[in-house]
């Protein structure tokens, strides 16, 4: 059996998850720009580093951050809008929205206060290949939470299902 999120409870998990995230993405974004000197933090893997991305998915497009905040902002209000009218949802799916909802809110926090978003994960396989972007925790989130959501809301079919409130998703 899966793990039914209704009501309170959902918005309750979302609410934690993306608050948490918040929080520990612009904690780890104000400790970056206050110490700006790149460190390897996993020998041959992890470096941290101080990186100011001006523009969108993947560094794309560059010094459009209007377009982006709005874009961002538009996303924000879609993803409550799925939390709030979908049906059935899992407590996968709704930890995946929290994730996807608090890395949007980190980087827009960062596009009206900043103009950019700090990144500053670097990762690389010693000298053989290396991630091109900085990334940061809500970046990291934002993947992690779409990966979860799709492998959810087809998983468990939430995109179909039609039941009454007593429907049990089977594993």
């Amino acid at each position: 059996m899966i793990f039914l999120a209704r009501g309170r409870e959902k918005v309750g998990l979302f609410l934690a998850c993306s608050v948490l995230l918040v929080i520990l993405d612009q904690l780890s974004k104000s400790w970056i720009r206050d110490n700006l000197s790149p460190r390897e933090l996993l020998p041959g893997f992890i470096n941290l580093v101080y990186s100011e991305n001006c523009g969108a998915v993947f560094g794309l497009p560059v010094n459009q951050t209007f377009i982006i905040t709005v874009t961002i902002a538009v996303l924000v209000i879609i993803i409550f809008l799925f939390l709030r009218y979908l049906y059935l949802t899992t407590t996968l799916t709704t930890i995946s929205l929290g994730l996807i909802f608090g890395g949007a809110t980190g980087n827009l926090i960062d596009r009206v206060r900043f103009g950019f978003v700090t990144d500053f994960i670097d990762m690389h396989l010693k000298n053989l290949l290396r991630w091109p972007w900085a990334f940061n925790f809500a970046d990291a989130a934002i993947v992690i939470g779409t990966l979860a959501l799709a492998y959810s809301v087809f998983r468990f079919e939430l995109y179909s299902r039609e039941c009454d409130h007593n429907c049990k998703i089977k594993d």
